[in-house]
């Protein structure tokens, strides 16, 4: 781990880690807004990522939908990386109590993390649009529980859902309260792997009133100039604890 940054984490006591897809994408999940990612979808489905993945999109072109979202946002094989098990030892050892993310794979949980804030939902969790029942995520991914590409509830018929929250939806309210509360609480705030220009997430930092901000990203982030600490590297190798 970077020496300054195991500093700073010695002397917190009350740690909260905000990440976004960079520290997905060294799980080998890729970002699909990322240029090859934006490239991708105009060639293959002609529309932006942001377009395919908007609520009013899921609703006139499901079956698009679907083929993008199966293809492009999930991945099971993949695996927590360094900086997952970190901030999950961290919060086993009693320094870290919340993890923020806006990443929708659910690799924090894989790694041990207990308490985590979902600010765009799971991948892994699915709900029938009109009874509510739950499916995981390899109910919709098994073709034989979907027509056309789309998943059906095998109870009443509906549609399944992705419980991912899309462009044109607002985020889930306990989920949003849950995260500013444990960031306003926090005495260190460590943010990785987010440009922190998506918004609403990028503006709960402004609820941090603690003592030591740091910002851990391979390039460079609006709020540079307001850190304690400024890391431009990769947050695995930031985060190592085994070095």
């Amino acid at each position: 781990m970077d020496d300054r940054l195991k500093k700073i984490i010695d002397r917190s006591d009350s740690i909260v880690f905000f990440g976004g897809a960079g520290v997905s994408t060294e799980s080998n999940i890729p970002d699909f807004r990322s240029e090859k990612g934006l490239y991708s979808a105009q060639q293959q489905y002609g529309c932006s990522p942001e377009e395919i993945l908007s609520h009013t999109f899921f609703m006139r072109r499901m079956k698009t939908f679907f083929d993008y979202y199966k293809k492009n946002l999930i991945y099971l094989d993949a695996k927590p990386n360094k900086a997952h098990l970190a901030i999950a030892r961290l919060e086993e050892e009693g320094k870290l109590k919340a993890v923020v993310t806006q990443n929708i794979d659910g690799l924090h949980q894989r790694a041990g993390s207990k308490n985590v804030y979902e600010l765009h939902g799971s991948v892994l969790r699915n709900y029938c649009m009109d009874c509510g029942s739950f499916y995981d995520v390899e109910y919709i991914m098994n073709e034989d529980n979907c027509k056309e590409g789309i998943p059906h509830c095998s109870k009443c018929g509906g549609v399944v859902k992705p419980d991912v929250v899309l462009y044109e939806e607002t985020l889930d309210e306990s989920c949003m309260m849950g995260a500013i509360n444990a960031i306003s609480r926090a005495d260190t705030l460590i943010i990785g792997g987010t440009s922190l220009v998506v918004y609403p997430a990028a503006g709960l930092i402004r609820y941090f009133n603690g003592d030591n901000l740091v910002l851990i990203n391979k390039q460079t982030t609006p709020y540079d100039s307001r850190a304690d600490l400024v890391i431009n590297d990769s947050i695995g190798k930031v985060m190592d604890l085994s070095e």
